[in-house]
């Protein structure tokens, strides 16, 4: 059997060295990628944190005409939400298909771009979802003079506290689901 066939892709000279070396060599290798991964998803949300955290001054009078300075975000969190988390967290699969579609520019397209577009939406749907409601429960529930929290609520109810943006994310991803379908049915 062909080394390439059996072990995947290679780097030049890997071929020679025994399984168990290039097996400990890629393990390294691929820790080393995910920390610097880390490192620079920590940067991101760092600096999208400070960008929809920008807040201006207007000038808002009271029934009595009383003018007084008040403080609002520049961001709307609902459209800082859908737009910049979801550009930061779908954006290695959006340069993928980017990179497929440049490099097959005339030919036929390849299944890399939906595909990596689609699974990532599905796990970000499903899998994320699910973990972030699996995670609460009334034993990890334990901040109940929480300021965010709905002192109405027992502890450990779940509740999304933005409403508008989980309703836009799921019936978009559900219209996108059933477009694909349509789409590909034949």
């Amino acid at each position: 059997m062909d080394v390439c066939h059996r072990y995947g892709v290679l780097f030049p000279g890997v071929a020679i060295l025994p399984f168990g070396v290039t097996a400990v060599a890629y393990f390294f290798a691929l820790n080393y990628l995910f920390a610097g991964i880390g490192i620079v998803s920590d940067i991101f949300m760092t600096s999208i944190e400070k960008i929809t955290s920008q807040v201006t001054k207007i000038v808002v009078a009271d029934e009595e005409g009383h003018e007084s300075e008040k403080k609002i975000l520049v961001w709307n969190s609902t459209i800082a939400n859908l737009t910049l988390m979801a550009l930061g967290s779908s954006a290695p699969e959006i340069l993928l298909a980017v990179i497929e579609t440049i490099s097959s520019l005339g030919g036929c397209p390849g299944e890399l771009g939906a595909s990596t577009i689609v699974g990532s939406a599905a796990f970000n749907l499903l899998i994320i979802s699910a973990v972030s409601i699996y995670a609460v429960s009334p034993e990890t529930d334990k901040e109940e003079n929480d300021p965010e929290r709905d002192q109405d609520l027992p502890v450990g109810i779940k509740r999304i506290f933005d409403l508008g943006v989980f309703a836009v994310t799921a019936s978009a991803s559900v219209l996108a689901y059933v477009w694909m379908w349509y789409v590909l049915k034949d």
